[in-house]
Order: structure tokens, then sequence, then C-alpha cells
């Protein structure tokens, strides 16, 4: 299981770039994600091709940088390759996903095409009046904002329409301080928002569904204005991704995996309906004393003996079974701490069962209990 835990190794790695002349310092050196590390994607989803950062769009996810950020200019070009696509750069961000979605909590500078209004307004006759194409500012699955000029709700509206369509690049300049973002897009301020929380943390850039491409991102830090510690976003344990939300890689079962398991994009996918060979989906890799984390959404069906449970420290196709306390068509983020001989559960941060199990290292399993049911935001990290 060494890999799984690259990702913590690497965050001890941090980039050395000098700095420029104006004191910015490159976050991207043009020829790999060194100071970035892959959320919750595909190894190929986030790669470096002609001396850009490429994203295929697919799954969504992040890719976010190894460590926080507070006060600081941020300047980011980018482009998209496709009409219609869809992106963002992410303020101030969670270190993995927010419960039951596959995005960061943050504050988002959206990136995105002109040709999705395009596509809106001929879907609907008439042009959207919660969304522009040229820079809206707003805060994302929990996160907090008030924004700045013309919005609705907390989003905030440019006051002019500045980008450029595909596939020709725009600059961005953000300027983030004492919890107020202010955007400048290809040269001018449009947008931005106050009050922000969290107002200290990862910076990311978004993958949703379209090739987008981003080059020549620098950052200037500014002083520290010591945020309170409500308005500061966790720091990363060592979380490293199970899924890459294309594919079963890294996982297995006793029969045909495909016939009862469907990689739908972020969500794991178990199919209803009861099989007289049921297959629980196992971890290619072993593990000793860990805590996982995922999101979790049960079928109706998903009842008694059919609820969501997990099999750990599995060996043989066999392990000691937990469950999640996730009721019938119901959601929500457990988390697994494997120490010892002992399992202890916790269902939205709050503990359930503690269960005895064998010494030593094994697999995970997804049990596949006959119910349909949803898995995200899989995640593991030693303990």
């Amino acid at each position: 299981m060494k890999h799984l835990f690259s990702l913590a190794l690497t965050a001890l790695a941090l980039p050395l770039f000098a700095a420029d002349s104006d004191g910015f310092v490159s976050m991207f050196n043009g020829r790999d994600l060194t100071g970035w590390t892959n959320i919750n994607c595909a190894p190929e989803t986030w790669t470096v091709k002609d001396g850009n950062i490429h994203c295929t769009g697919k799954p969504v996810g992040a890719l976010r940088t190894l460590r926080h950020y507070e006060n600081f200019i941020m300047e980011v070009e980018w482009r998209h390759l496709s009409s219609g696509g869809n992106s963002g750069v992410f303020m101030w961000g969670s270190p993995i996903s927010a419960p039951g979605v596959p995005f960061l909590r943050g504050i988002e500078v959206q990136v995105l095409d002109h040709g999705y209004a395009t596509n809106y307004e001929k879907q609907n006759g008439k042009k959207s009046d919660w969304f522009t194409t040229h820079g809206d500012v707003f805060p994302i699955h929990g996160a907090t904002m008030k924004p700045i000029g013309p919005h609705k709700g907390s989003r905030s509206f440019p006051t002019e329409e500045r980008s450029k369509p595909s596939p020709e690049w725009n600059h961005y300049r953000i300027v983030a301080t004492n919890g107020v973002i202010r955007l400048h897009v290809n040269g001018k301020e449009v947008s931005g928002g106050e009050d922000c929380n969290y107002r200290k943390g990862y910076l990311a850039l978004e993958s949703e569904g379209a090739p987008v491409e981003f080059r020549n991102i620098r950052i200037k830090e500014l002083p520290t204005s010591n945020p309170p510690a409500t308005h500061i976003a966790p720091i990363d344990p060592g979380w490293a991704p199970l899924y890459t939300g294309t594919d079963l890689r890294g996982w297995k079962s006793a029969g045909d995996a495909k016939s009862r398991w469907q990689a739908n994009g972020w969500l794991l996918a178990l199919k209803e309906g009861a099989t007289a060979d049921k297959q629980t989906l196992w971890t290619e890799a072993q593990f000793g004393d860990v805590e996982f984390v995922m999101d979790i959404r049960a079928g109706k069906s998903a009842t008694g003996d059919n609820s969501p449970a997990l099999l750990v420290r599995g060996r043989d196709g066999k392990g000691t079974e937990v469950k999640t306390g996730i009721e019938a068509g119901k959601g929500g983020r457990v988390r697994v701490q494997l120490k010892g001989t002992e399992a202890v559960v916790f269902l939205n941060d709050k503990e359930t069962a503690r269960v005895p199990v064998p010494a030593g290292q094994g697999a995970l399993g997804l049990k596949d209990t006959g119910a349909g049911m949803d898995f995200g935001n899989l995640h593991v990290r030693k303990l």
C-alpha cells in the first residue's frame, strides 16, 4: 500500500521556486505537477502537455496545492478546449471534497466558456439570470461570502463582460486579503466578495466535465491577518484516494464486478437487486492501522441486513463486518478508524460503534448486500 500514501510523503517536498523581481513565485514549473496533488480524479485526469496543466474534465474533482495560503495575489491563465466547458479556481478550500459532493468547500472563481450560456439560452428561450461566463465569484458547499457589486444571493456577477471564448486564453488576477476576494479578468477588476469563511486554506483547479488548460500560475504572498481557527480550513492529515472516478482500478471481486458495480463519475454505484453470488468489492491493497472516509447513500431497499456495511482487515475474501449506520434512502459521511484490534465507526462525525477486529493487515471491502447504494469520496490515511 506504499503508493497510497505517496501523497503524504510528497507534501514534505514543497517546490522551491525563486521569486520574480516583482515578488511573485511560480506555482507550476511547466514540466510536472510538483506542488500539487490529485484529490479525487483518475491519474490521467491531470497531466502536463506542451507546458500547460491539462485536465480532461473527467471525473469531476480537483487538483489542489499541497499547502495552505491566506493573503495573496494569484495570477493564472486558462482556456477551454471545447465550447461550453466548465471549470473553476478554488480559493481557501478544504483538503478533500465536502460531504456528499465532489467539490472542495471554498470560494469558487468560475472558469466558464461562453458556449455554456449559449446552450442555456437555446434550451430555455432566455438568457440566464443566475450565472455569467465572465468571472462569477461565489461560495460553495459550506463556505460563506458576502458578494461585492452585482449579485444574486451570494454569487457575485462581473461588472463587465471581458472573458474570451474557447480556445483563446484568458488571464485572471485574484487578490485575496483579510477574507476579501477581488477578481480581475483580462486586466480589469470585475467581481468579488468579502467576509469569506474560510479565508485560509488550499488553492485548487477544478475538473468539471470538459477539457481545460492552465498556465503561467504564480502567486505573491502577503502578510498574515491572523484569522481565527474557525476561518481556517483543516490541514490535510494525509488522505489518499481509493477510487479513480472512471473505473475499478485498485479494486477486485470474486466474480464479474462490472455486473454489480459501476464507475459513475465521482460515485461508485452498487446496482439494485439481490444476486445468488453477491460480489463484495475489495481493495487490492492491504491496510494496517488506518482511517477510511467515504460518503454513502443507500437505496430505499437498503434495510436490515441489506443496509450499507464495510468489511475490514479482509483476507481470502472474508473480513470483519462493520455497519455504517446509514439508513434506507439516506446518506452521510462515514469514517472508520482501524487501530490495533479495534474499529471505531463515525457517522457524520458522531461515534456510532466500536467493533473488535483481527490484528495485522487486510483489505477493505464494500459489501454487496443486494441493495442499491452509492459510494463517493473514498480516501484512506495512515494512522
